[in-house]
């Protein structure tokens, strides 16, 4: 998602919480990055323990080329992204250029990219409609795990939201109609790694992070039209975070992790509301909120959790609103699985998994071997008591969610995964470098 030496990409990970408590129709679907609550977590969940290539996959479908996104699911549709290379030489005079002064390690392609925008049919996988929201040559390349589609699209349940950075930000109906589209400009990336741009609905607006390596901003669309209502600028580098949007006493906030701090902004007009220092650089992993506390970690070149009271103010770095910090075994790609009253993240990209207690910050058990996974890029995810936690290689360990290591389940699909899981109702849906499964009981 999440993501730079190349965890940078996990980028395609990264989320928002809903503005408000969510309604009946959010619980009952996933419409965002991190699913209904934004914290990995799905109420209404019951998938299933045991799958492989051959077992209670209801369908699979190939999805053009490689995918990192997550898909969302609404109703009898699920959506998802994907960047197609046409193979189609551009003309020299077409070919971006490259900024000389910004270090690249991936150079750009001469090929035009398709920008696409597909929907399947929940119920066969099918494909209802695919649009093409955009063909062009992209500026810079990006690293070898990641694509050119790589933030997840979401829903408030009228129109589907998609941000495809620098190839430009889209509303469609959800029967494929586009109703606006939005061209933010161009975003020059870390050592060209690539974007990871999800966007998160904060009341009547769409909520775009926009950091790069200069000029790092976050902008507030408006919902309807698509048109600037605000923009805030950030002292920023390039992050691949997607925004935390979370109601509090009456305001929301729109709280996004980054190198230098952790900022929180007001919904309605952008307006800084608080900041923290101390997170570790490339922050991927996305923040997580419950009454009234935002838990942020991230984990390269060091490891930092913290949790932060939603009551801040201005700077809190060295305050009482930081009400507690943790410094072992954090995440660079995956974003944390926030449960109950315990917050379970991994090292790294590593098969380490540790809980804490989210009101005292104390390990309830740390860094335990997930054996049988790989390096992870997905994060965790929750339902019906049940942890599924998915690594690059396709091998999905369910555990039982409690205070100790309990493993149900190993499950193995062969095609490599990067994107999160997502589950809604008796389905869990696993994007695959080849194939999006949907995946329930009984379903061959």
């Amino acid at each position: 998602m999440k993501t730079l030496t190349f965890a940078a990409l996990g980028l395609f990970l990264t989320a928002a919480v809903a503005a408000a408590e969510p309604t009946k129709e959010q619980l009952a679907n996933w419409h965002q990055w991190r699913g209904p609550l934004a914290t990995g977590v799905a109420p209404d969940g019951d998938p299933p323990l045991t799958w492989d290539d051959k077992t209670n996959i209801k369908w699979k479908t190939v999805i053009p080329c490689r995918g990192t996104s997550m898909p969302i699911v609404w109703g009898d549709q699920v959506f998802v992204l994907t960047a197609i290379d046409t193979g189609k030489v551009a003309d020299a005079a077409d070919i971006p250029k490259v900024d000389p002064k910004l270090e690249k390690k991936t150079e750009p392609p001469n090929t035009y990219y398709y920008f696409v925008v597909m929907c399947l049919d929940r119920k066969t996988g099918e494909v209802r409609w695919k649009k093409v929201a955009a063909e062009m040559v992209p500026h810079e390349g990006h690293h070898p795990t990641h694509t050119y589609a790589a933030g997840s699209p979401c829903t408030d349940g009228k129109n589907l939201y998609v941000s495809f950075g620098s190839f430009g930000v889209y509303c469609y109906g959800l029967d494929g109609e586009l109703k606006w589209k939005q061209n933010l400009g161009r975003l020059q990336t870390r050592l060209g790694w690539g974007e990871a741009s999800t966007p998160v609905p904060a009341g009547d607006v769409l909520v775009v992070n926009w950091d790069q390596e200069a000029g790092s901003c976050i902008y507030g669309l408006d919902l309807k039209t698509g048109d600037v209502k605000w923009k805030t600028d950030r002292d920023e580098v390039t992050t691949w975070n997607t925004p935390l949007v979370v109601e509090h006493k009456g305001r929301t906030q729109v709280i996004v992790n980054a190198t230098k701090k952790t900022r929180s902004y007001d919904a309605a007009d952008g307006k800084p509301i608080w900041e923290c220092g101390g997170q570790t650089v490339n922050c991927i992993p996305s923040p997580v909120a419950k009454d009234g506390v935002v838990f942020c970690v991230s984990g390269y070149k060091g490891s930092s959790a913290a949790a932060i009271s939603l009551d801040a103010k201005g700077d809190v770095t060295a305050t009482d609103k930081v009400l507690w910090k943790y410094d072992k075994g954090t995440p660079y790609v995956p974003s944390p699985l926030l449960l109950g009253d315990r917050l379970y993240f991994t090292q790294l990209n590593n098969a380490l998994l540790t809980c804490l207690d989210v009101k005292t910050g104390k390990p309830v058990f740390e860094r335990e071997w997930l054996s049988g996974l790989a390096d992870l890029y997905a994060s965790p995810a929750e339902a019906a008591g049940r942890i599924y936690i998915t690594d690059r290689d396709g091998t999905t360990l369910v555990l039982k969610a409690g205070d100790k290591l309990d493993v149900l389940a190993t499950n193995r699909l062969g095609d490599p995964i990067d994107a999160s899981p997502v589950i809604v109702g008796k389905q869990l849906f696993l994007r695959g470098e080849k194939y999006l499964y949907c995946i329930e009981d009984g379903g061959k």
